[in-house]
């Protein structure tokens, strides 16, 4: 019970922190490095437990003036929201070569808004104010582009060539396709049909995808973010699409297994990893997460 209690205060004190101050809130969370949480801008960036990779990596990236001048009169049309994280390895890589980027093109920067959010588990890639809901973000840094208050498209992780070029084509011809397109694919399902919809469109998925897919973790991360946001049956059926994607990766199959355990259908979980180890009976992987089931 005191353990209960100390989380229950704990989670009140940081929210009145963030409340009380906008933008720039730094996070320590006890036994680890801090990080950045909720509104931030270039200034906390440059703060310093965050210079030694943001200044590094703006000054050496070195954009391309010419596109940077072409693009320039019109990107100062749309409005650009970043969502990031500061603990995060492609954060740290990407989001200083594109502040470089709008700072070579002229950007406004007060049409730039930049949210940092969360790597603890029950806010995983969140943020105080939860100005990620419903944005499918999944991945972090995601760019957002924005006209006339509408999405036009969005930069995802990192971009398919530079950021001047990906920029060059989302505010021009706009046939700009973004990493993880399964994952844009099955949200846009979920947001317009809803589960009965993914469901139908489950064989045509494996049709178009089969084989597309670089990496279980594309949908896996997904599913996870769906977990944590509390739309678990959604999580579920995105995790078994998964085991069908890559039956190949017993990974995928303890992914399904552990969510459904954590919902507490410890059948179906047991059916999923002894169906997983019919197909790879020497993991072992496998076996430890079926006995840790049933000890449950």
């Amino acid at each position: 019970m005191k353990t209960n209690i100390t989380t229950v205060v704990v989670t009140l004190i940081l929210t009145i922190q963030i409340n009380a101050q906008s933008i720039n809130q730094e996070i320590t969370p006890e036994g680890q490095s801090p990080y950045l949480l909720g509104k931030i801008d270039k200034n906390g960036l440059e703060g310093e437990n965050y210079a030694s990779w943001f200044t590094k990596n703006y000054k050496d990236y070195q954009p391309n003036s010419g596109i940077s001048n072409a693009i320039a009169a019109e990107l100062k049309n749309y409005r650009i929201t970043l969502f990031m994280g500061t603990w995060c390895g492609d954060s740290k890589a990407e989001v200083p070569k594109l502040y470089k980027v709008l700072e070579a093109s002229n950007f406004p920067m007060d049409q730039l808004t930049v949210v940092a959010v969360s790597r603890q588990a029950g806010m995983y890639k969140q943020s105080p104010q939860h100005e990620e809901k419903g944005l499918n973000i999944h991945r972090v840094p995601t760019v957002i582009f924005y006209k006339n208050g509408t999405e036009v498209n969005r930069i995802v992780e990192h971009p398919i060539k530079t950021f001047e070029e990906d920029i060059q084509n989302i505010i021009s011809v706009n046939n700009y396709k973004s990493n993880y397109q399964i994952v844009t694919e099955v949200d846009n399902i979920l947001n317009k049909r809803g589960l009965k919809g993914l469901k139908r469109k489950h064989k045509k998925l494996l049709r178009n995808f089969k084989e597309k897919v670089s990496s279980m973790y594309e949908l896996n991360t997904y599913g996870r973010i769906l977990f944590g946001t509390d739309r678990k049956e959604e999580a579920i059926a995105v995790l078994f699409l998964n085991t069908e994607l890559f039956p190949d990766q017993p990974r995928s199959f303890i992914s399904l297994a552990n969510t459904l355990g954590v919902m507490g259908n410890k059948v179906k979980a047991i059916k999923v990893l002894k169906d997983a180890i019919k197909i790879h009976p020497e993991d072992k992987d496998l076996k430890e997460n079926l006995k840790l089931i049933k000890s449950n």
